[in-house]
């Protein structure tokens, strides 16, 4: 299940904006709507926040790597 503050408040916001007949519904009308949007963010094939922040460290470290190793070879073609 998808939990996030985020999600919280789009939830938040959308039972806040529904007519006063349908916020009668209360925990029904939260839970589908919470269904819904989790279905939906599921289909999107999203990365969480922490798994994009471990791929963002992994990319600089591979990018210093690549920097270092550009250098090297450089020097090495400057000796030839």
């Amino acid at each position: 299940m998808i939990k996030n503050d985020n999600l919280e408040g789009m939830i938040d916001r959308i039972m806040a904006g529904l007519p006063a007949g349908l916020t009668t519904l209360g925990r029904d009308a939260e839970q589908n709507i919470r269904a819904a949007i989790q279905s939906s963010l599921r289909k999107m094939d999203l990365v969480t926040r922490e798994e994009f922040d471990i791929q963002r460290e992994v990319l600089g470290r591979t990018r210093a790597r690549l920097e270092a190793l550009e250098k090297q070879v450089a020097r090495l073609e400057k000796k030839d």
